[in-house]
Parts: C-alpha cells; sequence; structure tokens
C-alpha cells in the first residue's frame, strides 16, 4: 500500500485468455488518465486463475502490446496465481465468520432445479445474469456437509449472503458517476468463492488483490457495476479498505454488442498488421475514455 493514503492508485487487470483488443485498450487508457489527472500511480495485474484458459503466451503478448502502445506501469505485476494463499486466507476467515458453505451442486442439478421452479415463476429469483443460485446446499445440516468435504467429495464454497448481511448491515461505496450508491448485496446471490478446480474465484481474488495493492479508485467497465455490490459485502467481512469507483461505459462493434477476445477485426495485432499506429490505435480506443 503506499505510504501516502491520498494517493490516487489505479490498476487495468486482463485475463490472458487471448489477444489484447480495443475494448481492452479502452479500459487501460482510462485507468492510466483517471491516474495521470491526480498524479498517482498505475498497475497492471493479471488475472490468470482459471488454468484450463489462460496462457502464458498471452501474457507475453499482451504485455507487448501494452508497451509498444506507449503505456508504462510499476513492475512487479501482480500475478494471481502466484498468491493462491492470500485468496485461501480470505477464505479461511469468511469460513471462520460463519457465512460460508459448501455446494456440491452440478450445474446440470442447479439448470434443473431452476427449470423446475419455472412452473412456479415467483420462486425463481433473477439477478442480472440470470437466475440466482436456488439453494440447494445453504441448509444441509454442517455435520453431513462435512463429512461429505471429509471424504473428498468435489465441491464449491458459496457465501450465504444473508447471513453476510446480517452481520455487516447496510452498506454502501462512492462512485465517482453515480455518487454514493447503496450496496444490494444479495444481487448475485449466493456466489461462489471458490471452485472444484480453481480455489478462489474472480469475486474473492479482485478484491483481495485491490486491497493488497492498495488500489484507491477501481476504474472498469460498467457491464461490472453488477459486481461492486458484492465486492463492497466482501470489504467489509473482511474489514478491508474501501476504494472509490468509476464504471466507464463500453466500446462497442457495429452491432451494438460489447468488443471480444472473439472480435478479430478490433485486436491490436490484426490492427497493427494493417499498419495502424500506436496514436491510430489509442485515437480508436479512446471513445468514450472520459466518462
Amino acid at each position: 500500500m503506499p505510504d501516502d493514503a491520498r494517493t490516487v492508485t489505479t490498476r487495468f487487470a486482463p485475463s490472458p485468455t487471448g489477444f489484447l483488443h480495443l475494448g481492452h485498450v479502452h479500459s487501460c487508457l482510462f485507468a492510466v488518465n483517471a491516474a495521470k489527472a491526480a498524479v498517482g500511480r498505475f498497475l497492471l495485474r493479471i488475472e490468470d486463475i482459471d488454468p484450463n484458459r489462460c496462457r502464458p503466451e498471452y501474457e507475453v503478448m499482451l504485455k507487448e502490446d501494452l508497451a509498444w502502445l506507449g503505456f508504462r506501469w510499476e513492475e512487479p505485476v501482480r500475478r494471481q496465481s502466484d498468491h493462491m494463499g492470500d485468496y485461501a486466507a480470505a477464505l479461511e476467515r469468511l469460513a471462520a465468520l460463519g457465512v460460508t458453505y459448501p455446494c456440491f451442486c452440478s450445474r446440470k442439478e442447479i439448470a434443473d432445479e431452476i427449470a423446475r421452479a419455472g412452473n412456479a415463476p415467483h420462486l425463481v429469483a433473477m439477478g442480472p445474469e440470470g437466475p440466482l443460485y436456488p439453494g440447494l446446499c445453504r441448509h444441509l445440516p454442517r455435520e453431513a456437509a462435512a463429512a461429505r468435504v471429509a471424504a473428498g467429495e468435489p465441491h464449491a464454497v458459496r457465501l450465504d449472503v444473508a447471513k453476510a448481511t446480517a452481520l455487516t448491515g447496510p452498506l454502501s461505496w462512492h462512485d465517482h458517476a453515480r455518487g454514493t450508491v447503496a450496496a444490494d448485496t444479495g444481487l448475485l446471490g449466493d456466489i461462489v468463492l471458490a471452485r472444484r478446480d480453481v480455489r478462489t474465484s474472480y469475486h474473492l481474488s479482485v478484491t483481495v488483490d485491490d486491497a493488497i495493492q492498495g488500489v484507491t479508485l477501481v476504474t472498469r467497465g460498467e457491464d461490472l457495476f453488477h459486481a461492486t455490490h458484492v465486492h463492497r459485502l466482501l470489504q467489509a467481512l473482511l474489514s478491508l479498505p474501501v476504494p472509490d469507483y468509476h464504471h466507464h461505459g463500453l466500446l462497442l462493434n457495429d452491432r451494438g454488442e460489447r468488443l471480444s477476445k472473439r472480435d478479430g477485426a478490433t485486436g491490436i495485432r490484426a490492427l497493427r498488421a494493417q499498419g495502424l499506429s500506436a496514436v491510430d490505435i489509442l485515437r480508436r480506443a479512446a471513445g468514450s475514455a472520459e466518462g
């Protein structure tokens, strides 16, 4: 954490699952500009917790493209796969608070339960990403659940949002675009904190990382606005500092869809091959980078 707690620190945190595209550059540029405006710090973080999708070669090319575009960041770069112990410690703290539980459900079992409840729509809780986890394992007897874990049965770890919210009480955060935002802690339901094959999750690792790195201003796309509600809950449970947030607009393709790694026409490597300069690409990526 920086010595001066007032120092604005931003970060850009891509996952090395494909080539860098204009949407990434737009987000990076937003974070860099926010740090520059405050004469602050800019960090790069590699979010590579998923070994099935992340590739070292993509990380190398990602850094090469960012450097070619003229971005500079502080070293060392934090790579999430090197810090699994930090996430395990946070998970242990949450377990000690009694706000986690093992979930033995397969995706099919969850989907089947949601489908059955679909005959009574008022029983299906909906979130911004679709139906919420229906709570099949939430009320398993503690002893029975512990025995299944001890026997090595594959399971995920979920956050009991109702219990967690009862501990923290009402929460809020400051968003530079929206002002004070009251946290709707149940917006995403009982989120997964650790999976069967990856013993952490995006929600847990990003919350822990931002605190460890001293990030004071989280800038990210408005598509992640809903995630901030549960991140605020995790911060309160883990007694972590609360950064400011600024959720910026997204760059869209000609069909009005947000850019993705599958959209090869916007890939930085492809644009470089076409002869575009770094300045050309930065201008294209800037879009509405001021807000």
